[in-house]
């Protein structure tokens, strides 16, 4: 961990601030405001609709501002529609706080980089290390956000206006701390330095299971978590206990982040993307159990440790799949696949839990779930368990075009 990655892995607790807090409240303001129940987790659903949509222009802006400028640009879209947000709530109007969601989702598809920047910022020998510790600066986030939440939540007269304006706070935070952090100058692009075309990239098999994964247990954790404050409501549970939950959640996501880099370095990535797959389906069989609080706390740490595992892996494997002069348009694709799962999972989520219940919710969780072990499984029978995680270099020619090999 070198003062970069400590930097980095801050702002990737800030960041995990902003969406467990969003998860934590955005149901509850959209049930509040929504003209009917079913559109309770719309504005859930904007924030990561506006993070796929904005994935392309998220790419273009890395490219062309460089990693510092880029993230600090996405820090200010989060301040400004944390401010839109906390209008929304006070003037009590439903499709200002949608859209207010659906601009901070370019703040989500922004920060989605943090991972892939933790791995420029250290020697390939440790890029696996990298991403894993970066990543449990999400720490900062779960415990944070529930009680940021649950603190805010009555500041003011309107329910949890307060907690949007304190999320401006969190992001004018994380802007500070950013304009310390030191990244790699972004190296001259020439015509021979182009890379291959994204469809070349996407055929690969490593990049088809890295970003399968990657999105389907992203998609499995948002549609569990997003409805986890919905179902406890329904159950008669109060909101510091969904606070208490998501606050465990949060911590089986990123405090593994301390370790799972080195399981990935010894057992390989397939092996611990493995073991995320059966804690994903050890989650699902403890919902399904009751709907007691120590179910849902089970649940959702076994959901968030699975999740960890999953993702972390998938990051891993994706490294291998591009050279860094295709890394704008390889990650993007990632990010996009990554964001499309979210927004389809977060209406399923709030649609399923206020019309079919909590139990119908988690039995199609089982189907990604086993979509991510076929996966996996695939991959083990055509390359190895040992698949390799270090990213293909340029080609060493200034006149030839890089070609990393085919995965």
């Amino acid at each position: 961990m070198n003062r970069n990655l400590w930097l980095l892995s801050a702002c990737q607790g800030l960041f995990l601030t902003n969406n467990v807090t969003f998860i934590a409240i955005n149901g509850l303001v959209g049930l509040a405001l929504a003209p009917y129940g079913w559109m309770a987790t719309l504005p859930v659903m904007g924030y990561v609709v506006g993070g796929a949509l904005s994935t392309s222009l998220v790419a273009r802006s890395q490219q062309r501002l460089g990693r510092q400028r880029a993230f600090q640009l996405g820090l200010l879209v989060a301040l400004l529609s944390a401010l839109l947000c906390a209008w929304a709530a006070v003037s009590r109007d439903f499709w200002l706080l949608c859209a207010a969601t659906v601009v901070a989702g370019y703040y989500n598809a922004n920060a989605g980089l943090y991972r892939f920047a933790a791995a420029e910022l250290t020697g390939p020998a440790a890029r696996e290390k990298a991403v894993s510790l970066v990543m449990a600066g999400g720490l900062i986030g779960a415990v944070l956000g529930p009680n940021l939440a649950a603190r805010s939540r009555d500041l003011f007269s309107v329910p949890f206006a307060g907690a949007y304006l304190a999320l401006a706070v969190v992001a004018a935070l994380a802007m500070v701390l950013m304009h310390f952090v030191r990244f790699p100058p972004v190296p001259p692009r020439t015509a021979a330095q182009g890379g291959r075309p994204l469809s070349a990239i996407l055929r690969q098999p490593i990049f088809i299971v890295a970003a399968a994964t990657g999105a389907l247990s992203f998609g499995v954790m948002n549609l569990l978590m997003a409805a986890t404050p919905l179902a406890m409501q329904q159950c008669g549970l109060p909101f510091s206990d969904a606070a208490f939950v998501l606050e465990w959640h949060v911590i089986g996501m990123f405090a593994p982040g301390f370790f799972t880099g080195h399981l990935i370095r010894r057992f390989g990535a397939p092996r611990v993307m493995g073991t995320g797959v059966a804690l994903m389906a050890g989650c699902i069989a403890i919902a399904l159990a009751g709907v007691q609080l120590h179910n849902f706390l089970v649940a959702l740490f076994l959901l968030g440790v699975g999740w960890n595992f999953l993702f972390t892996g998938s990051t891993t494997l994706s490294l291998s799949a591009y050279a860094p002069e295709e890394k704008d348009r390889a990650q993007g694709a990632l990010n996009f696949f990554v964001f499309a799962t979210l927004a389809l999972s977060s209406l399923a989520s709030g649609v399923l839990v206020t019309t079919q219940g909590w139990s119908l919710l988690n039995w199609g969780s089982v189907l990604p779930v086993a979509a991510c072990a076929a996966a996996l499984g695939w991959l083990v029978l055509r390359r190895g368990v040992a698949v390799e995680t270090s990213p293909p270099a340029s080609a060493a020619g200034p006149h030839t075009p890089a070609r990393p090999p085919s995965r």
